[in-house]
This record gives structure tokens, sequence and C-alpha cells, in this order.
């Protein structure tokens, strides 16, 4: 279906309905703020009417719903909307109904697409090439090139594929005046090997009675898939045919020529015009050139723009996992072998979100709000990361893994991974401040871990990301999952700790050995580290603090238990990280066992 807006001076536009399609129609119309934006959120498209003074900038919103369009006044819309001659704010009707706001008449109309498959045969069809048509010089070329210099704009400001389809017909029809009807058609493969089928994505007709549209699906399939030139067809008039022959293929319509649209955005896709011989067409010939080459032109500045938009929406989905640096070397010439896996030393990154679990239970009447604050964490990760050049591996719903190391080679690849995991931490306390901050009630557990892995471009060769491979990975996981159990945010395994301290600790960068563990289904102890922010604020750990619980976990190791109790005392109580030391003193009876080496096992993940 579609709907027509008639203006007092022939002026017309058309738009389709989908069914449940919001559009909100006005003068001017915006998306809206408060309830109405979600409403906009939703799918509501925008639909301007230019013309009339009387129209509000927001004054309507029409959905195609159940065979009817529901038309509904705005509370912007100053004045009334006509239905049936009578002021109507909230109501509905059918095909070939009218309302009326101003001096602008609405009518919905049905809207009739059909691609014969026996359709009768061309008199004569013509191929141009491009080359030929480039030799054409224009009659009227400032009204074309005044035209087709609106094509970039209709492009960028359309909100999705059936506004731009919408927009570029009426553009074609201002820039054709011989056309009657112009259309954008696209092909669809098909499964079984048969030849395509044909899809109109939008077509117009310059008369708003005429609600049919029967392209030549002949004319398409040479133009597009089989020659790939721009190519026009004549079919005989219904006198010269004979009194059996159909008058023609396109109802009124003589003649039609289909242009191919270049490029990979746009492959399969036309643009269809077809229309009538005027009488002073001699021999009902005329020269097309002229109207084929605009159209070549529009065809080329579609295919390339919307080239770009692919590229920098490809660019916006790397720039997800990238940082800038990295970016600009997976975008250089040699940014194939680039992205080629090998063997490389990395760190590993985990960072999950506490809490989410627990949440996502309370939220099951607010999924999207709660998908929205997980998002927002998500982001936070995503910016501390590519702020120190990290590459984002993976999200898994709400944890990020994280990698240094690769593409190139870095030497404080450690120490810049620490820096990232500090920066995560200290925006998730302070989010914690700000009462309403979508962060506020979450907290995050961070572990990391160095060594060798494979890097790079990893999959099959028909899906394939940008990943990490190799028992580090793993390790660097079971990091993030201990730091449950001592209760700490950021934990650190003995080579990442080594990495660091051999390029010098960075400022404002602090660290303690908090045990020697035995993770959970391995076989090697690892010496975890904490990492600390700088001292701000009364509960932050004093150097002194660190000393005091190092020496502790000294005599811990050494077997004098006594002693370590004592001194984990004089750690204040509010640190979280002594405390599984405290709890497994006890558990044991602060008498360590006769085989003890210094090695906590934990039992599990």
């Amino acid at each position: 279906m579609k709907l027509i807006a008639a203006g007092p001076a022939k002026q017309e536009l058309r738009r389709g309905l989908q069914p449940e399609q919001a559009v909100r129609l006005g003068r001017a119309p915006t998306l809206a703020t408060g309830t109405e934006a979600r409403l906009a959120r939703q799918g509501e498209e925008l639909w301007s009417i230019p013309w009339d003074p009387m129209i509000s900038r927001d004054h309507a919103q029409v959905v195609w719903r159940q065979d009817q369009l529901h038309v509904q006044r705005l509370p912007q819309g100053r004045n009334p909307i006509f239905y049936k001659g009578t002021r109507s704010d909230d109501f509905s009707l059918g095909v070939g109904e009218h309302f009326v706001i101003g001096d602008t008449t609405f009518r919905v109309v049905e809207d009739r697409v059909s691609v014969p498959s026996d359709e009768q045969p061309p008199v004569e069809t013509v191929f141009f090439t491009t080359r030929e048509l480039r030799q054409t010089r224009y009659r009227d070329a400032d009204q074309r090139l005044e035209v087709l210099s609106r094509l970039p704009q209709v492009i960028r400001g359309a909100a999705d594929d059936t506004a731009l389809f919408s927009d570029l017909v009426l553009l074609l029809l201002e820039g054709i005046p011989a056309a009657d009807a112009a259309a954008i058609v696209r092909l669809q493969k098909s499964d079984n090997g048969d030849e395509p089928t044909v899809d109109v994505c939008h077509w117009e007709h310059r008369d708003a009675t005429d609600t049919s549209f029967r392209p030549s699906r002949r004319l398409i399939l040479n133009a597009v898939e089989h020659r790939r030139h721009s190519a026009r067809s004549v079919w005989l008039r219904g006198s010269e045919a004979g009194p059996d022959a159909s008058y023609t293929v396109f109802e009124n319509l003589d003649w039609a020529f289909c242009t191919p649209v270049p490029g990979e955005a746009c492959r399969g896709w036309g643009l269809y015009v077809a229309g009538r011989f005027s009488q002073a067409t001699v021999g009902g010939q005329s020269d097309v050139r002229p109207d084929l080459k605009f159209t070549e032109l529009v065809a080329d500045v579609l295919g390339a723009l919307r080239d770009m938009q692919g590229l920098q929406h490809r660019q916006t989905m790397l720039g997800r996992f990238f940082s800038p640096m990295t970016r600009q070397i997976v975008a250089s010439p040699d940014g194939e072998q680039a992205l080629a896996p090998r063997k490389t030393q990395v760190t590993i990154l985990f960072c999950d979100l506490r809490g989410f679990s627990r949440r996502a239970e309370e939220a099951r009447d607010d999924l999207l709000g709660l998908l929205h604050r997980v998002s927002h964490a998500l982001d936070v990760m995503t910016e501390c990361i590519h702020s120190q050049n990290g590459v984002i591996g993976d999200f898994q719903g709400d944890a990020a893994l994280a990698f240094w190391g690769w593409p190139f080679a870095q030497a404080d690849a450690a120490a810049r991974a620490c820096r990232a995991a500090l920066d995560i931490r200290m925006r998730f306390a302070a989010a914690a401040e700000r009462p309403g901050d979508p962060l506020a009630d979450f907290q995050c557990g961070i572990g990391m871990a160095s060594g060798e892995a494979v890097a790079g471009r990893l999959g099959t060769s028909g899906q394939f990301k940008i990943d990490v491979f190799g028992p580090v990975v793993n390790l660097a996981s079971r990091m993030e999952g201990i730091t449950k159990q001592l209760r700490v945010p950021i934990l650190l395994d003995e080579t990442t700790m080594a990495q660091i301290r051999a390029v010098g600790i960075p400022e404002g960068m602090r660290f303690r050995r908090l045990a020697c563990l035995r993770p959970y289904g391995m076989k090697q102890p690892v010496i975890v580290s904490e990492a600390l922010p700088p001292v701000a604020g009364p509960q932050s750990l004093l150097d002194q603090h660190v000393q005091q619980y190092e020496a502790a976990l000294d005599a811990f190791n050494a077997g004098r238990w006594d002693e370590a109790y004592a001194l984990l005392h004089d750690v204040p109580h509010w640190d979280h990280g002594k405390d599984f030391l405290v709890s497994y003193i006890l558990q044991h009876r602060r008498q360590p066992p006769p085989d003890w080496a210094g090695i906590i096992e934990l039992q599990s993940k």
C-alpha cells in the first residue's frame, strides 16, 4: 500500500506503507523525546510535507495495521485533520479513502506490482556502453546537474532503504521529464540454480491514479545479469501489433530502459525507467542517450556512496575491536599479511562483570534496559583497552577478552594491559559514587596472564574473527575467576609481573604479591599479584600496608603461620585481600600441613 500526499499546486509525494511501521508526518518532523522517543527507537520513520504552512512541524503519526491506516494527530499538530468532512484526531481509513490537513490531501492507494514471466517480446532491445553514453551531450545540462547534485544528500539523509528508494525514484522522475514511471529493482538469486527473480524495491508513477506496475523481467535480466550494460526496449503499440495483440506489456507504456548499479554494495541492483512516446516522436524513436547518461550518473553515485557506507560500516565494526593505531595497520596495503595468524608473545586480559546474573533475574521485565547497561559497561572496557592500544578479541555476554603484542610487538605490553585494567577499575569505582549511574551497582573482575600464543585471523575460510589461542588465554581466564575467591578486582600472573618490572613499573601503578596458588585442574602453581591504584581516599592501602602483607605472606610460605597471622592483623580490616590467607590459616587451626610447600591448592574454579 501507498500513502499519496497531493498539494494544491500539483505537488505530490508518495510513501510506501509497511505493516506496523509508524510514520511521523509533518512539515519538518523530528524524532521526539520522552515516551515518543521510545517509539522512534522502535522504528518510527519521518515524512516531510514541505509545501503546506497549515501542516505543523510534527503533525500526525500514521500506522498501517490490519488493512487500515490508523491516523493520530500529535499534540504539536496545531491545525485539525479532516476525515469524511469531519474534524478527527484519531481515526482509521481504508484503501481509496483520504484525509485532509490544510490544503493537502492524503490518499491510501493499493500498490500492485507484478513481474510477468510470459511477457510480450519487444520490437527491439538496444544495449549502450558506458563509453558511448559519456560522449553524449546534454541539451539541458544545468537542470540535470541541479537534480544530480542533490543525490549525495538524498543517500546520506535516508533513514533506511525504504526512505532511500522512495527519494531516489522521485529524483529519477524529476531528472527525466520523458519518464512516466521509475523503479529500483533488485535480482534475487534462487537456491536451485534457476534464473534470478526480480524484486521491485520501490516504484512511482507520475499519475497518482495509476496503482499498478509491471516491469519487464526480460529487460532487467539482460541489463543487470547477462550483459551488465544499460539496455532499452521498445514494444509495439496496440494498433501496430494487430487486433489480437496485447496493448503493451507495461499497460500504456511504450518503452523502458534499465541501468545496472555498479559496486559490491549494490550487486544485482538496477534503475528502471519507463514511458510513452509523444506524438512528436518520429517513427516511435527518440534519442534516449541523454536520459540513459543521467541514469548511469545516478547509478554510479549511488553505487559509490553505498560502497563507501559499507566501508565505513566495516571500519566502525573494526573500531569495536581495534584501537586507532591497530586499524591503521590493518587498513594498510600489507593489512592482509598483518592479520595472518602467527605465534607471538602476548598479554591477555579478561574482564567480567560482577552481579550480572542477579541483575538479569531482577530485570527480567526490562531486559532491554539491562542490555543497555551492559553495553555501556562493555563500552567502558573497550575505551580503556583501546586507549592502551589493545585489541578486543571477543565479547562473551557480559565479559571482554583483550590482548597486547599483536599485530605488532609491544615491549611494554604487560604494563599497557595493567594500565587498562586499572583504568577500568577506577571508571567503575567512580560510577559507584554516582547514584543513578548505569554502572553504579556493577563491579568487575579482571585477570591477566602473559606468554606465547597464536594470534590473528582465526576460524574457517567462510567465517573467522580476530582472536588469540593458547594455554595463556586459559590462564588469564582462571586469573579472572580467582578474583572472586580472593575478593580483589585485578589479578596477574608472575610472568606478567616480571615483564612489568623488566621495563620499569610506571608511575601511579602499585602491586602486592597475594599468594602462590595451584588453580583447580592445573598442574603448575602460579604466584598471583594484585594491581593496586594510586593512594586516594581513606580506604586506600598505603605502601606500609602492602609491605606488612607481603611480610605476612613470606612467613606464611615459610610455615610460620602464627607470625603470619599476627602480621595480617596489622593490615586494615577493610582489606578483603588479606581475608583469604586469614581464612586458610584458621581452617587449618594455624598449623601448616606436614608436606607444606607454600602452595595453596584451589578446590574449585
